[in-house]
């Protein structure tokens, strides 16, 4: 099956929380998509790997297909964004994160500079929280 559309996920600690999963289980159902899951800004590259085993399975059954995991060496998670915006053709990029009142990305701007790159950005947060588009 061809993918019209190719998402880039990136999340870190909100990666299995509901709000995200329902966002790509929505997004899966409305149209073909294929997705990427980054998980950026990780302490160290252990727990990176141990997110992206444990999320991969939540994110692929949400999306209704395989989901392919992405490690990038980045200190900041626009860096690691941007090198994989390089590395592949994304469409989109969603940005799950923690609530406002908690979000180190919202307070430094990532979604606004993600937006900057050229591809739309979709800002997903747990507890309720409207989507945000950039």
């Amino acid at each position: 099956m061809e993918h019209s559309k190719h998402i880039l996920v990136v999340a870190n600690r909100s990666v299995a929380t509901p709000a995200l999963l329902e966002e790509i289980e929505r997004r899966s159902t409305a149209e073909a998509c294929a997705f990427s899951l980054l998980i950026p800004d990780a302490a160290d590259d252990s727990v990176a790997e141990w997110t992206l085993e444990h999320a991969i399975p939540l994110v692929s059954r949400a999306a209704g297909a395989p989901v392919s995991g992405m490690l990038v060496h980045a200190r900041d998670p626009y860096d690691a964004i941007a090198e994989a915006l390089r590395a592949e053709a994304f469409d989109e990029v969603v940005i799950s994160t923690l609530p406002r009142s908690r979000s180190r990305w919202l307070r430094r701007s990532l979604p606004r500079r993600v937006a900057r790159l050229g591809v739309p950005v979709s800002v997903v947060t747990p507890e309720g929280e409207p989507l945000l588009h950039v």
